[in-house]
């Protein structure tokens, strides 16, 4: 065959810059959404800040449709000015430092200060307990041995390596290595904050925590004879076998555990955690006139408009580089302000459907929760089942009954007896419930789980009750055993 050229016509869809863009913004989460929007503040010059957003715009006039949403903006209040700032120069001089400004401030005393606050910090467990070791006055000996063990410490406190495992590691570096030694400083750096780190062991974590308790704290004997002998009973709740062989009566078991159950068992766990992350919610709903109503929340988003300076200095018949760089940001920007607000009426229209077909949570909670999957709402709304997940993803709706995912209120159906169906959601709430009221002595297991469900004309398998159990975090009917 040889090789010849063909034209043929045909026709494709392909995506344009522009739905391009529409589609990003729209899966972006809020936060993502601001840097978005400051960058294009920061790259295009017909993009400038709208700070004056006049209120007008924001009042809804009576019968106007629900889910019209406010775009208020209220100016900000004026900072109160501490006693110190009336102090402060107006014009710094040149030469000034930031220091020599502010020497004349008054240092916090010692009985503000917190020496606890240093763990709620972004630091790791071993920064924490090095710092204390590095305030403790000790030689440089012992200094080292101290350093090996927190290296040593997992971030929960326990040692990553036997103590005699450490011990002949360190007796190749330093002279005349005593096991006594090391177990002074490890005692040592147990009573640190958090105490009971550097333990080798849960019994010798707990142990520690006891110890560091008055010795007249009630059941305290009794607390520390169940922790030295019957840990392992304790473990699978054999509570007749603890009482037989310690000789306690029930009420004196019950006060030891609860002694023991307010210990920590991962001293190290809240050391080092990352910041709390807040959510700034995309959606508001609230109930106003025996109606819901769903508005979204503008007020998270910079407001932009077009620079008018800049776009009357384009004119229509000049082709220049500079002009038609003019013509091209322009329009740019006029796409990125409308791309988002269709993606904020896209959020709208999607939250407000949510809202509709899950009127019964709002009013009653999890248990009237109605099965709701993503083509539900693509259907109602007449859009693609993609678009509306893009839409749920990393948007968050704030109602009387806290701020969820708009994913949360998606979930499976499970079909009852009366021929309806039962969402997912809702039989977690009622397992909860199950395991909330159940008697702690005798707690109940999957089986009798799925009977009470199946009581309510909700046929439900043992094992799905386990899957749902295991998402709830809660526990198997044996560990959920109680003696009090």
């Amino acid at each position: 065959m040889k090789p010849s050229l063909q034209l043929k016509m045909g026709q494709q869809l392909t995506m344009t810059p522009q739905l391009q863009q529409a589609i990003r913004l729209l899966q972006l989460s809020t936060l993502d959404l601001q840097h978005e929007i400051q960058e294009a503040l920061e790259s295009n010059p017909m993009l400038e800040p709208d700070e004056n957003v006049r209120e007008e715009h924001s009042k809804n006039a009576e019968g106007e449709h629900p889910t019209d949403f406010s775009e208020r903006q209220e100016a900000p209040a004026e900072p109160e000015q501490s006693e110190w700032a009336e102090n402060i120069p107006n014009d710094l001089p040149i030469d000034s430092g930031w220091d020599e400004v502010y020497s004349s401030l008054p240092a916090s005393s010692d009985d503000e200060y917190d020496p606890l606050a240093r763990s709620h910090s972004s630091e790791s467990l071993q920064d924490y307990l090095q710092w204390q070791l590095d305030l403790a006055p000790m030689s440089d000996r012992d200094r080292i041995l101290g350093l090996a063990l927190i290296e040593a410490t997992n971030n929960d406190g326990y040692l990553n390596s036997l103590l005699d495992e450490i011990y002949q590691s360190l007796a190749t570096q330093l002279e005349e290595l005593d096991l006594d030694e090391l177990l002074v400083i490890k005692h040592r750096i147990q009573q640190f904050d958090p105490v009971g780190c550097a333990s080798e062991n849960l019994q010798d974590c707990l142990q520690v925590q006891l110890a560091q308790l008055p010795e007249d704290t009630h059941f305290l004997r009794e607390a520390k004879l169940i922790l030295n002998n019957y840990l392992a009973a304790l473990g699978s709740r054999d509570y007749s076998q603890i009482m037989r062989r310690a000789r306690l009566k029930e009420h004196q078991l019950k006060e030891a555990l609860s002694l023991i159950q307010g210990l920590n068992p991962k001293p190290g766990a809240d050391i080092g955690q990352s910041e709390t992350e807040y959510v700034t919610p995309d959606i508001s709903v609230k109930k106003s006139r025996e109606r819901w109503v769903v508005e979204l929340n503008s007020e998270s988003l910079p407001k932009i408009r077009i620079n008018n300076g800049y776009a009357s200095l384009i004119q229509r018949a000049n082709n220049s580089r500079d002009n038609v760089f003019m013509k091209n940001q322009l329009q740019e920007a006029r796409w990125f302000m409308k791309n988002i607000q269709s993606r904020n009426d896209t959020l709208l229209k999607v939250a407000s459907k949510i809202v509709e077909f899950q009127q019964g949570f709002l009013e009653q909670g999890e248990e009237a929760m109605k099965p709701l999957i993503l083509a539900d709402i693509a259907q109602a709304v007449e859009m693609h089942e993609s678009t509306i997940s893009r839409v749920t993803t990393q948007k968050y709706m704030h109602t009387p009954r806290g701020v969820f995912e708009l994913k949360y209120f998606f979930s499976s159906h499970v079909n009852t007896d009366s021929g309806g169906e039962c969402s997912s959601t809702a039989i977690k709430a009622l397992i909860k419930k199950l395991v909330l009221e159940e008697n702690t002595k005798k707690p109940l297991s999957d089986n009798k789980i799925a009977a009470f469900l199946d009581e309510q004309g909700i046929k439900v398998a043992r094992r799905t009750i386990a899957k749902y159990r295991e998402a709830l975090n809660i526990p198997p009917s044996n560990e959920r055993k109680q003696l009090i």
